[in-house]
Parts: C-alpha cells; structure tokens; sequence
C-alpha cells in the first residue's frame, strides 16, 4: 500500500515517518482492498496543548475514509484516527460480504 505523509508548518522527523508507516500498513489487515493512504500532519498556533491535528485518508474503491482527530500529540492522534479507521474499515468489509 502506498502512504504519503505531509507536514504543514514543521518538518517531519525520520523516527515519526517509520511510525506512521509501520502503523498505517497494520490497517491492512482489517481490509482487503486498500489502495492507498494519506496522512496529513498539522501544527496549530494557538495556546492550548491540544493544537496538533492528524488527518488520515484511506482510498478504498468506490469512497474514502477521512478520519481528523486533535491532540496533544502525533503519536496520540495517530493512534485515535487509525482505532477510528479500523471500526469503519470492519464495518465496510462485513458490508461487503453480506
């Protein structure tokens, strides 16, 4: 599966794209046509601790899954988009095959 990762507002280290990428490809298992997916990191300049936000684009045939979460950090946000994903993705594939 193809993963591209992009950063606005800061630079993405090597230890957060190997995480994202070792954890993305784990939703492999709960569907089998997956194409593709999309991460989008993004820092926001406020005040509060929770201004990191992950979106997380998963391309199925036929629509998409978008999954957006806020929180304090990557890893954290990371984590809540793709428990999220891999609920819809199990629905989806139980569709399927009904």
């Amino acid at each position: 599966m193809k993963i591209s990762v992009q950063s606005v507002n800061f630079n993405i280290d090597t230890d957060l794209m190997k995480y994202i990428e070792k954890k993305v490809n784990n939703l492999e298992k709960f569907h089998d046509h997956l194409l593709g997916a999309e991460v989008f990191l993004k820092v926001q300049s406020t005040s509060e601790k929770e201004n990191k936000i992950t979106e997380v684009k998963i391309n199925l045939p036929g629509n998409d899954i978008v999954v957006k979460k806020l929180s304090k950090t990557f890893e954290e946000g990371l984590s809540l988009s793709l428990d999220s994903l891999k609920r819809q993705l199990v629905k989806r594939k139980e569709k399927l095959r009904a």
